[in-house]
């Protein structure tokens, strides 16, 4: 029987059903303007839209002159949402973030009083270009904002618009002075999105096409408004609870236990495996995949598609598998192999 058979309840309202229509026609549309700049990379595309359509945040990986600012920074043009890259350099402060209190003088009144000046992470879709060279304090400061979606400054909070995303940058090469981020943090991001690099042909045309003019014009067929919208439709998709028992079995499997009932290759080569943050980003993202695909339903297919960018900065590796080569994505591939798909509802 077909994976996509599983779950087979529909949305409820025609409401609804519209929307869903409205979000798949508009990732089409989004992805046919960003087509005028972007070159390729079609699954780091796919990501980072539904890291966008779940409301999450997310993290790319790749080395130096692969797009990455560039891509977001076209996201945020064709949405028409307010874009801040942000250069993390071992000297940034919290302040340089958030923003701060400043002195200004009434010119009325010639009265100084304190004034807020609201930093870069003021905006719709923020930047972290290199999160990884910046001190822990500083990087705690854009997590909170990704969390809370607000910021707190001299025992005052102030609230972030909404609707409100960071994609953060790492580079995998010169880590000479960097400031990993911890295992908590990195588990707040939905998606490791990698980026690497394009094919002979479409290297040729990103050459061909950049060297010239560019002055592309971008329509907006899709808003903040109108995320926010799919963000709620999201969380209503129906999930059966056949594809609900993979998704968590599929993360609880990645934990060693050594007196529990981890495969050996789990105890041997994962140090820490991925928390409940990950099947809740499996279900997500796969309720969000399936909109976007046409099916108002979620299938065992759907959570397997995004094991690799949901689990891969998850499960951590130790200095046996290190030692022996294995990779995080080798291993994800072992345990999609090793965690059969539960026979209720098939």
């Amino acid at each position: 029987m077909s994976n996509d058979a599983i779950g087979t309840v529909t949305l409820d309202s025609a409401d609804d059903v519209a929307l869903a229509d409205r979000m798949k026609h508009g990732r089409e549309q989004i992805i046919s303007e960003l087509r005028k700049l972007i070159v390729g990379q079609d699954e780091v595309i796919e990501q980072v839209l539904l890291t966008l359509f779940v409301g999450g945040n997310s993290l790319l990986m790749g080395v130096p002159g692969l797009a990455k600012t560039l891509l977001i920074h076209t996201i945020a043009q064709v949405l028409d949402l307010r874009f801040s890259r942000i250069q993390f350099t071992p000297d940034l402060m919290p302040s340089d973030i958030t923003g701060t209190d400043i002195i200004q003088e009434d010119p009325e009144t010639g009265r100084r009083e304190m004034v807020f000046a609201p930093g870069p992470v003021f905006a719709n879709i923020v930047l972290a270009d290199e999160i990884n060279r910046t001190p822990p304090k500083t990087q705690a400061a854009l997590l909170e904002a990704m969390q809370e979606h607000r910021v707190t400054v001299q025992g005052r909070t102030y609230t972030l618009d909404e609707p409100f995303y960071v994609f953060a940058t790492q580079n995998p090469i010169e880590l000479e002075g960097t400031y990993p981020l911890p295992e908590a943090q990195l588990d707040r991001f939905m998606f490791e999105i990698v980026i690497d690099h394009l094919s002979e042909d479409e290297e040729m045309e990103v050459v061909r096409t950049t060297t010239g003019v560019q002055n592309p014009e971008f329509s907006h067929a899709v808003t903040g408004p109108d995320l926010i919208a799919f963000q709620e439709l999201v969380r209503r998709v129906p999930v059966s609870e056949s594809v609900l028992e993979y998704a968590v079995r599929l993360v609880r499997t990645s934990r060693p236990a050594p007196d529990g009932e981890a495969p050996e290759f789990v105890k041997k080569w994962i140090a820490y495996g991925a928390s409940v943050r990950a099947a809740q980003y499996l279900v997500l993202g796969a309720k969000a995949r399936a909109i976007t695909q046409g099916r108002y339903h979620v299938s065992f297919d759907d959570i397997r598609a995004l094991a690799h960018p949901v689990l891969r900065h998850r499960v951590l590796t130790n200095f046996h598998a290190e030692s022996e080569g294995r990779t995080p994505g080798e291993l994800i591939d072992m345990l999609l192999d090793a965690v059969p798909l539960p026979s209720s509802g098939m």
